[in-house]
């Protein structure tokens, strides 16, 4: 069956991607925040990185090269050449916009950032009203300007590769409509229906443009995730009578679905992620019931997303017991160690690499 695992592109937001199949029994995903880049390289990562695929792959192949001189046992971070001698992965859209690409098709603008990630200005004069007035994806001009770059990837690198960060329903409409929406529930649940099914349909019309553009066909490549990371905010009866329908409509669209939920305790929401018929992928907060998750969703890789605080203030022996439970318990599996900051030595990140291998081939033989 196929998977898929955690996988962070560079200076880009978590995303997911095909599992290979010989991924270790302990895998470390492994991240860093654009401002760890721009103080380390000087790398602006404003809005020329976002809209120029020229200069983003300048950027992104001395990105590669400085981490892989830091920390050279990463295979992600190892040189990735075609036979025309392109690095493959800095000819990307990974990370463009970064999870703002469809809030912006609502009329969220992008507040650019030499570093940081795009924030959101708010939708200008976005109401209820709003919504049934609005075209299809693939007039918006954000959608047009991407299609673009890839195609001036693909006619001057001969790839557009890459994958979209596109949230998930929920995570799409607080940042169009903000924290209204949470009281839209009570107060207008039809509408909300409305509003959240919209967004199910732009996410989906919108991805399978992307895909279309970059001449991705095959099943194996056409992978699909949707981030929940605000699912703690609704109920576990409330995402099941809103969100989860849309979820699965959304899963059924692509060869491959999976469910990030963020770094918190998934646990309430696991009966009804459960009911999903095909699910490749699952990740949680290290809170969560681990060994349940294991139980529930043996056919999904599994991933912890683990606090970058606390690789930053955890003994060495806090660190390997947390490593050791989670592969225990939840294993084979990855752990995602995303968003590393700048104030976190490299020592830290190869001592949590090299304690991570070694349980790994402990538990994995």
């Amino acid at each position: 069956m196929p998977q898929l695992r955690h996988h962070i592109p560079i200076a880009a937001p978590s995303t997911r991607a095909p599992a290979e199949g010989d991924e270790p029994f302990v895998r470390i995903s492994l991240g860093f925040t654009p401002a760890w880049y721009h103080r380390r390289l000087g790398i602006d990562l404003g809005e020329a990185w976002h809209t120029d695929p020229e200069y983003r792959y300048r950027a992104i192949v001395e990105m590669k090269e400085y981490l892989h001189g830091r920390f050279p046992e990463v295979v992600e971070f190892a040189p990735n050449l075609d036979e025309s001698g392109v690095e493959v992965d800095a000819a990307t859209i990974s990370g463009v916009y970064g999870i703002l690409l469809i809030p912006m098709l609502y009329g969220v603008q992008p507040v650019y950032s030499a570093g940081n990630w795009p924030d959101a200005s708010p939708a200008e004069s976005f109401t209820k009203e709003s919504l049934y007035e609005m075209g299809s994806p693939e007039t918006m001009p954000h959608l047009q300007a991407l299609l673009r770059q890839i195609t001036l990837l693909r006619s001057k690198w001969c790839r557009a590769s890459g994958y979209m960060n596109y949230q998930g329903v929920l995570n799409v409409a607080l940042k169009v409509r903000g924290e209204a929406i949470f009281t839209d529930f009570y107060d207008d649940p039809d509408w909300v229906r409305d509003f959240l099914t919209h967004i199910a349909e732009s996410i989906a019309v919108t991805a399978e443009l992307i895909y279309e553009a970059q001449g991705i066909r095959a099943p194996a490549t056409r992978v699909f995730s949707v981030s929940n990371c605000v699912i703690n905010l609704v109920s576990p009866d409330q995402y099941t009578e809103f969100l989860l329908p849309l979820d699965n409509r959304l899963g059924s669209r692509f060869p491959t679905f999976g469910v990030h939920t963020c770094n918190w305790n998934a646990t309430p929401y696991f009966r009804a992620l459960r009911t999903i018929p095909r699910l490749d992928y699952i990740d949680m907060g290290i809170s969560s019931d681990l060994s349940l998750a294991r139980q529930m969703f043996p056919e999904a890789r599994r991933t912890v997303i683990y606090d970058p605080v606390g690789l930053e203030t955890k003994s060495e022996q806090e660190i390997e017991d947390d490593i050791m439970r989670i592969a225990e318990s939840l294993g084979p599996c990855d752990i995602a160690l995303a968003d590393v900051d700048y104030t976190t030595p490299d020592d830290r990140v190869r001592l949590f690499l090299e304690l991570a291998r070694a349980t790994s081939r402990r538990l994995g033989q």
